[in-house]
């Protein structure tokens, strides 16, 4: 049988991960979504199955994939309705980036306990003045003796009040030119100094966004990651995979909401025949089901690339996906609800609390508009007007 590339053991991996998901469900997602608990339980049963920890090298105890096993298990545990957010953030971003730029100390303290999935760690690069240009962050870090001491505020940052600390992104003074670089610090949630708070959001999750603010948060030298000249390197290292991750988790949302659609246009009668015999009705869906399909299939590209290590061809193909699987995302669900009628926003379906985290596709970690910049100036060479 001929079919695209993934191996027999990524689609093991996906139909294990696919059967844990399925065991807890999408109401009892939702149920503790909306009444403000954590998918403690979903994270723990997939850390000890070695889920979470696929692309953790294997030396220090994880699975010794790549960024596609990672991604994969996103997809499935999102489509079985169990979305965990936190995965696009802690083994993706963070342990990409100590594994790849970490110092051995950094590896060999904190990558064992990513492997066990013990470690859970946010990343901290948004600020309120910054926004999309991280240019502007003022975060800033000073040495005092042989410490550091970080002082900045930072917004929407996910689930840090279930992390065990943050990866923060920072800038320190160049000794060459005095300008300040970006650099990558390793912050314990509870450090003096470190505070942070829930902001209100219009979104049924269980995976909360945070105010954090840095007032004097002292931490050891080694709480640098890696080199104070690598931090840009360091940084985008870490965004790709967070665009696939971000893929990866609108495919799997946008799976869920067609499963749904179609197992109700199947069963749904109101005339003669179930509503999916009319075109109205299954074309929008065969629709959003070939763009979920395109989606997919970037970020599968996305992370084959990422994987080879060839990070200026996955920059591209990892915005193209995150762009792909927010339009498919929404078109989905969108046309789920529409399926649906007037029970496309009862609560017993599931689908009205998808509206609104398909809707934040299209913003977060990065705009539709900034990826297509990233397009138009990347891809197509177009002049840069900002």
């Amino acid at each position: 049988m001929t079919r695209f590339t993934e191996s027999d053991e990524r689609l093991a991996l996906r139909a294990s991960v696919q059967a844990l998901g399925r065991k807890y469900g999408h109401g009892y997602y939702l149920d503790l979504a909306r009444s403000g608990g954590h998918t403690t339980e979903v994270w723990q049963e997939a850390g000890a199955l070695g889920y979470l920890s696929v692309n953790v090298p294997a030396e220090y105890g994880g699975g010794g994939g790549g960024i596609g096993d990672l991604a994969a298990v996103c997809e499935e545990l999102a489509a079985a309705g169990v979305p965990l957010l936190l995965m696009v953030v802690s083994p993706a971003i963070c342990a990409t980036v100590i594994a790849r730029f970490g110092t051995d100390e950094q590896k060999n303290a904190l990558l064992p306990r990513f492997a066990t999935a013990d470690l859970k760690m946010a990343f901290a690069i948004t600020e309120p003045d910054a926004g999309s240009n991280s240019h502007n962050i003022t975060t800033t870090a000073r040495r005092d003796g042989t410490d550091w001491v970080l002082t900045g505020r930072k917004v929407y940052i996910s689930a840090v009040d279930q992390a065990d600390a943050v990866l923060v992104v920072g800038r320190l003074e160049d000794a060459r030119t005095g300008r300040l670089k970006p650099a990558l610090f390793v912050v314990p949630t509870g450090t003096p100094g470190f505070t942070y708070r829930p902001i209100p959001m219009d979104l049924i999750a269980t995976d909360r966004q945070f105010e954090v603010v840095l007032d004097g948060v002292r931490v050891p030298g080694d709480a640098l990651v890696g080199s104070e000249d690598a931090a840009l390197q360091q940084l985008f290292a870490g965004l790709n995979p967070e665009r696939i991750m971000v893929a990866s988790f609108y495919t799997g949302m946008a799976r869920l909401a067609l499963e749904k659609a179609a197992e109700y246009a199947r069963t749904r009668t109101v005339w003669k025949v179930p509503i999916g015999a009319h075109q109205g009705i299954a074309h929008p869906l065969a629709q959003a089901k070939v763009e979920v399909e395109l989606a997919r299939l970037m970020t599968q590209k996305a992370a084959a690339l990422y994987d080879a290590g060839d990070d200026l061809a996955a920059g591209e193909a990892a915005n193209m996906a995150k762009y792909a699987a927010a339009e498919a995302a929404n078109h989905a669900v969108d046309q789920a609800v529409q399926t649906h009628g007037g029970n496309g926003l009862a609560s017993e379906y599931g689908l009205g609390a998808m509206i609104g985290a398909a809707r934040a596709a299209r913003i977060a970690p990065v705009s539709r508009e900034m990826v297509l910049n990233f397009v138009a100036q990347h891809s197509l060479g177009l002049p840069k007007s900002y």
